[in-house]
């Protein structure tokens, strides 16, 4: 489905969202570690949120970095070249300007021949900023395309707003397609009580995704954007209740969250649909709740059930989940998905590129690159503009695990933006379980 907004709406929309260690790997190559530019390494940054608001993306970085490590320890040979391969990878701490001050030092200290980030505008913006500015490739994900595309000043008219910067991830027409076809499963009023924050996520979606959800009949009870770090919700759940919303929905960090829904269960507010974004992603945020996280409904941009696989690695889901147990003993984590795609870029675009420290030629090869990973084909050129492949977001739902290993598990319920992943659940009304 199209979306129809105005060049005012996507304007106000360009804030959009939602201690470093060098890997490296240089087994026996035959090549050392010359300066001269067609020799030598490649150096790949990789930065993500690793401490602070949005840990929780981070937690299966250490694991990823190690499949990656592994599978680059041969290095890789471009332009009938071989060049060992260094990942360094830095924490943003979930803060802005320490995403922009980590990106300009891989920059500008390490010279990196290319930059992967990923989760939340907060890291993912300004260190694709930054790239952008020093001519240095970078790809990066999980964080809605209008949020980096428009959030970084790109125009709507604008088809190819960034020379070196590329992303795959969903965007508002994936959001608006899982609610269309997740929330009608269990019958509501369809009033819909929104808190939606005064961030660059949140506004982008009170001026996207908010008509759209109108145009399926939903009626939305805005009482206005909140600012991150509120305590007390009270006015807001009092407005939910006397308005008798339904279903709830947000797209708050996970502080937020906890703190509202612990008050809405205190005051009485208890919505059959609570549809979270940017929280509610992870077990770890889940298992926070105790028992208010159960029945929670949420999305998905990877699970073991994603039938694909690491062009890099060759680890499909299931394999991919059962490797992170085996290593930490944790349950998977969706975000193992998209930052393994993120190498899987990295490697076809450098080892496409004839001369990979030609910043700029590789910057080009993206452009144009078509690559298997473990969140699908990713083809770019295919739209919506040059610089963007929009990925699918499926709905889903925590409920209590039926293995002992876990205290939750997420199970999916719906897959219109893809439906060669199977769903094996309807969405079930909130506390009854």
């Amino acid at each position: 489905m199209e979306i129809h907004a105005t060049r005012r709406d996507l304007l106000r929309a360009t804030g959009l969202g939602l201690t470093g260690t060098m890997l490296s790997a240089c087994g026996g190559l035959g090549s050392d570690n010359s300066s001269d530019e067609n020799t030598g390494t490649l150096k790949i940054g990789f930065v993500s949120p690793r401490t602070g608001a949005a840990a929780g993306f981070g937690e299966p970085d250490a694991y990823v970095l190690d499949l990656a490590r592994k599978a680059l320890a041969g290095g890789l040979t471009a332009g009938g070249t071989k060049y060992s391969v260094q990942i360094l990878d830095r924490d943003s701490q979930s803060n802005p300007q320490r995403a922009a001050q980590v990106a300009n030092d891989l920059i500008n200290s390490d010279a990196v021949d290319l930059m992967l980030t990923t989760s939340t505008p907060e890291t993912v913006n300004p260190v694709s900023d930054a790239s952008e500015a020093a001519g240095v490739p970078c790809v990066s994900t999980v964080v809605p395309w209008e949020a980096w595309y428009f959030g970084r000043g790109a125009k709507p008219d604008e088809k190819n707003a960034y020379k070196f910067t590329y992303h795959f991830c969903f965007g508002v027409e994936q959001f608006h397609s899982m609610y269309a076809h997740e929330w009608p499963q269990v019958p509501t009023n369809r009033k819909v009580g929104v808190m939606w924050p005064n961030d660059s996520d949140g506004n982008a979606i009170r001026a996207a995704l908010g008509p759209l959800l109108e145009q399926e009949g939903f009626t939305i009870v805005d009482p206005g954007a909140y600012t991150n770090g509120t305590n007390d919700f009270s006015a807001q759940i009092a407005r939910f209740k006397a308005e008798g919303c339904e279903i709830f929905n947000s797209f708050p960090i996970p502080p937020d969250f906890a703190t509202f829904w612990r008050q809405a269960a205190q005051q009485g507010f208890r919505p059959k649909i609570c549809q979270v974004a940017k929280t509610g992603l992870f077990p770890s945020q889940i298992e926070a709740l105790g028992d208010l996280g159960i029945g929670v409904a949420g999305g998905a941009y990877w699970t073991p059930t994603y039938p694909y696989a690491s062009s890099l690695t060759k680890a499909g889901g299931k394999s991919l989940a059962d490797g992170y147990r085996t290593a930490t003993g944790k349950q998977w984590n969706q975000q193992l998905g998209p930052s393994l795609a993120l190498f899987d870029v990295a490697a076809a675009a450098l080892t496409a590129t004839g001369n990979p420290k030609d910043r700029a030629a590789v910057a080009r090869t993206i452009g144009t690159l078509d690559v298997e990973t473990p969140v699908g084909r990713l083809r770019w050129g295919q739209g919506p503009n040059a610089n963007v492949v929009a990925t699918p977001i499926l709905g889903g739902q925590w409920i209590k695990s039926t293995d002992s290993r876990d205290k939750v598990e997420f199970v999916l319920v719906e897959n219109s933006s893809d439906p060669n992943v199977p769903t094996a659940a309807k969405l079930q009304q909130y506390g009854r379980r």
